[in-house]
């Protein structure tokens, strides 16, 4: 939906217009978050923003349908998404699912609330101030269930920006842990990894003293 956004006529009718007018107040939202996300880590308020972090958005909408067997299935594996951040809104059925200290915990969806997951590339340019977030979607016996996703960052493969940790936060006491890469090679490389639980962070660290 940015910095892109297809013709109206390529959406579906059913939902082009609502489509149309979340992906603007989601990209009001996630410029708003980058302030906030800017002014945490010491550094003026436009920072991430000025560098590109909020100008290219992915929508995906999943539907998952009511499972027989949930058990035994999984709806999405373990991850943790590519980009600077992700919005997430699921509806009531739930199914989110993030990992905290070697165990699964469900995100109790919330009809009024965005789920702000911070993504891989964000945690490299944090030089792990943020850290990604680990999470799977898992299926139910009730459903459908329908989540709708944010991803900036993820798919604007034609921004020649490097990107790695924020020379404002390194020290000598604090150096990179990261070595700088491109969204495109980031992305790239992180597709081929594949939704296995095995980040592509591990290739770009730097092996420090």
């Amino acid at each position: 939906m940015a910095p892109d956004p297809p013709e109206t006529e390529e959406m579906p009718a059913c939902c082009r217009d609502v489509v149309t007018e979340y992906s603007k107040e989601i990209l009001k939202f996630g410029e708003l978050l980058f302030e906030l996300l800017s002014e945490a880590l010491g550094l003026r308020p436009n920072h991430l923003n000025e560098i590109g972090c909020a100008e290219g958005v992915n929508l995906l909408y999943n539907y998952y349908p009511a499972c027989p067997q949930p058990e035994i299935t999984l709806g999405t594996t373990q991850h943790a998404d590519f980009g600077f951040i992700s919005l997430l809104v699921q509806d009531r059925v739930g199914g989110l699912q993030v990992l905290h200290r070697d165990h699964w915990v469900d995100v109790v969806p919330d009809s009024e609330g965005i789920v702000v997951n911070i993504a891989n590339l964000l945690q490299v340019m944090s030089n792990d101030r943020f850290t990604s977030v680990q999470h799977r979607a898992v299926v139910k016996s009730v459903g459908p269930r329908v989540s709708a996703t944010a991803f900036f960052g993820v798919g604007y493969t034609t921004n020649p920006r490097v990107y790695g940790p924020i020379e404002e936060l390194l020290s000598k006491e604090n150096p990179p842990k990261y070595k700088e890469t491109t969204i495109q090679d980031f992305v790239t490389q992180s597709y081929k990894q594949g939704l296995n639980g095995v980040s592509f962070l591990d290739v770009l660290k730097l092996a420090n003293d």
